[in-house]
This record gives structure tokens, C-alpha cells and sequence, in this order.
């Protein structure tokens, strides 16, 4: 049953990802975004993490989608408009796109050929208490880096929108 749901929503997600390259309407790219999001979701609630998952839908699906759309909306960003396709592109698109996929396919089997299954609910690093000791032992630097950076691109965009009002 465990891989019944896995290769469902495993699915939904490539699915739906091959939806936000291919739709023309940016909205609708959004929105397909959204569904893998929500799959990932799952599937890390698969995994037995739970705090995991539920960031996933609250931060990404949530609040991130929301400030997608918004700015989309803002830029007024319409439908893309058809062009002309390369000739090269129609030819080599396709044997370019298996063979790539084969490579992958090739050495994630030579590299993980003995790692044997995963038992779905047996990852225990996905609770809030792990994840805020390792936040805050093992990563505080790059949190920290992080924090400073999100702190100067708010500041940036300050700026930028008080330039806009003068």
C-alpha cells in the first residue's frame, strides 16, 4: 500500500512540474506549482515527517504561492505568446531528453545499488524537535547568513519602492 501511494503521488508531482514548464498562462503555471507542493507534502507525511509536511503546505504552498500569484498579478503578466520552434530543437529535443534521463537513471543506480528500501514511517528526523536542534546546533551559521540576507533584501526593497514614490 505504501508504494501504491508513493508512486501515486511521485506522479502527481512530476506531473504537475511538467505543468509549470508547459502552461503559457503564468497563473496557471502557479497553480500547478501549488500541486507539487501539496504532493511533496504527502509524501514527506509518508516518510513520518510530520512537521516536515505541514511546513510544506503553510510556508510553500501557502505563503510563498500567495506572494507568486501576487506578483504576477502586480506585473500584469499575461498568456505567452507562440513562437517559431527550431528545426534542431524538434529533431533533437527527444533522443537528447532519453539519454539524459538513462545517465541519470544509470548512475543513481551504480551510486545507491546497495542501499536497500525505505521503510515509509521510520524517519524519526522529521519532528520540530529534531529539526530545531540541528537548526539551531549544527546550522546556525548558515541560518544566521540566511536571516542577515532576507533582512537586506527587505531593507532593498525599502528602498526601492521609496525612490518609486518621490
Amino acid at each position: 500500500m505504501d508504494l501504491f501511494f508513493f508512486v501515486l503521488f511521485a506522479t502527481v508531482a512530476v506531473l504537475s512540474a511538467i505543468s509549470v514548464v508547459v502552461q503559457r498562462h503564468p497563473i496557471a503555471s502557479a497553480l500547478s506549482l501549488v500541486g507539487v507542493m501539496a504532493s511533496l507534502a504527502v509524501l514527506y507525511l509518508a516518510l513520518g515527517a510530520e512537521f516536515v509536511a505541514m511546513v510544506q503546505i503553510i510556508v510553500y504552498a501557502g505563503a510563498v504561492m500567495v506572494l507568486f500569484v501576487f506578483v504576477i498579478m502586480l506585473l500584469n503578466a499575461g498568456a505567452e505568446e507562440r513562437r517559431g520552434r527550431s528545426l534542431t530543437a524538434h529533431l533533437l529535443g527527444v533522443p537528447v531528453l532519453i539519454a539524459f534521463l538513462g545517465l541519470i537513471c544509470y548512475f543513481v543506480q551504480r551510486e545507491f545499488a546497495n542501499a536497500g528500501f525505505m521503510k515509509f514511517g521510520n524517519f524519526t528526523g522529521g519532528s520540530a524537535q529534531s529539526i530545531g536542534l540541528a537548526l539551531f546546533t549544527d546550522y546556525l551559521l548558515p541560518f544566521e547568513i540566511t536571516s542577515v540576507l532576507i533582512l537586506i533584501a527587505i531593507l532593498g526593497a525599502i528602498v526601492l519602492a521609496r525612490k518609486e514614490m518621490d
